[in-house]
């Protein structure tokens, strides 16, 4: 075994499986991980429902590596997809499998591409400013920060972010990119440190990290990937089929928290003495509000700390569903 289960800590891993359990039990049940990563959550989902299979998404060819070697004991009862989660209705509809009984959405940023240094994820060590989750595609961080107009860096560092000093910050970008482009997370941080009022510098943990969200977030599409992949699991599920989606920060958790409202929502215009079946809510909530991680288990893995846990059961198709 590679060192990636040891140093790898999945987030609220139990909660996950006992909400997915009631959906696995039955033989031939199919879960997906979207977010496979180091195979944390994927490896618990095969031991304890010994009667499912498993589909596993990740964009990072790296992670899909280790964790096929983690997961190389369960065999065929595993199927691992180099794919973005949003591209999820045409993974299944490769693999032949319109639905299924579980979804595990594990968002951010996963432990491997925190730990490896030379990814640029991490505002704690000097390295390449890259930030993308695959290597193989897409514009780095750096270029975000060298070529992108000071009005829409703003708006990343504002909207992402939620970075309430970052024409402050931009301003500074600007003038530093202009002397000679930006290459590693190092001076990124310390322009950031430099820009900063005293006052922003005492609240909130290191003052680069709501910046390198917000580049996360922009270089990988992850919003845009969340607004189409969750709805899109939400449709592929079977009745009685459960989904439980982890988020990091409340941009995510907002835009999950919508599909789920909107999927427990009856639709039905007001005085109708009878709600016909295609207004009848598709969702049932299986958690109120987001839950949290208990102190236990931030005290084991920091990295759950911001963690936030929204699940949801499908109770009945949807008229265009069966269309």
């Amino acid at each position: 075994m590679n060192n990636s289960s040891t140093r790898h800590v999945p987030v609220m891993l139990q909660r996950c499986l006992d909400m997915l359990a009631p959906a696995l039990a039955e033989p031939g049940a199919v879960v997906v991980d979207c977010t496979l990563g180091l195979g944390g959550h994927s490896e618990a989902l095969l031991a304890t429902f010994p009667a499912a299979r498993l589909i596993a998404l990740d964009r990072d060819p790296s992670a899909l590596k280790l964790a096929g070697e983690r997961l190389a004991p369960y065999g065929e009862r595993a199927t691992l997809v180099h794919a973005v989660y949003d591209e999820l209705p045409e993974v299944l509809d490769r693999l032949g499998t319109p639905r299924v009984q579980g979804v595990l959405f594990d968002l951010g940023v996963s432990s491997m591409q925190l730990d490896e240094a030379d990814r640029g994820f991490a505002y704690a060590q000097d390295a390449p400013l890259d930030m993308r989750m695959d290597q193989t595609t897409g514009i780095s961080a750096a270029e975000v920060l060298n070529t992108y107009a000071p009005g829409e860096l703003v708006r990343i560092l504002r909207s992402y972010g939620e970075e309430k000093q970052a024409k402050r910050i931009v301003e500074a970008v600007v003038r530093e990119r202009a002397k000679e482009p930006f290459t590693t997370s190092a001076r990124l941080v310390e322009l950031i440190r430099d820009a900063l009022p005293q006052a922003a510098k005492r609240t909130g943990g290191n003052p680069a990290k709501r910046t390198f969200q917000a580049l996360r977030i922009e270089v990988n599409g992850e919003l845009q990937s969340v607004e189409r992949a969750v709805p899109a699991a939400v449709k592929a599920l079977a009745v009685g089929g459960r989904i439980a989606v982890l988020s990091y920060h409340s941009l995510e958790d907002r835009l999950v928290k919508q599909v789920f409202a909107a999927g427990a929502a009856n639709t039905a215009p007001p005085g109708l003495p009878v709600v016909p079946e295609r207004y009848q809510p598709r969702l049932k909530l299986l958690t109120r509000g987001a839950e949290l991680p208990t102190e236990e288990e931030i005290a084991e893995n920091r990295r759950a700390a911001p963690a936030r846990l929204r699940g949801a059961e499908r109770i009945r198709e949807h008229v265009e569903d069966t269309a």
